[in-house]
Parts: structure tokens; sequence; C-alpha cells
């Protein structure tokens, strides 16, 4: 039986921590950046974890 491949739009989106967690993007920060505070735009540059739920899709995703 062949590998599972990784989801190419995944393997851009994720990535895992030291201790095995997965890293993700903030979403609302690509446009329309004029409205939106500089405190607000600054926190979504940071990296938060993935919830609990997702984990499971996107260790499917990854085939890890």
């Amino acid at each position: 039986m062949p590998k599972m491949k990784t989801k190419g739009g995944a393997k851009k989106r994720f990535k895992l921590t030291g201790t095995g967690k997965i890293k993700r993007k903030h979403a609302y920060k690509s446009h329309i950046l004029t409205k939106k505070s500089n405190k607000r735009k600054r926190n979504l540059g940071h990296f938060t974890t993935v919830n609990k739920a997702d984990v499971p899709n996107v260790k499917m995703l990854l085939a890890m």
C-alpha cells in the first residue's frame, strides 16, 4: 500500500513546535487593514496553537 501524502495547503499553513503542538497563523491579517486598530493588527501577527478539537483533522492533513 502506498504512503499517505501530505496535503500541500496544510504543509504551507501549519508548523510543529518542539513539544509536538501545531502552530498556525491568525486569520484576518491580509487585507482591509485600515479600519483595524494597531493593537489588533499587531496581535494578529503572532502565531497561536491549533484548537484541541481541530488537532486530529490537521494531523490527518499532514499525514503524521
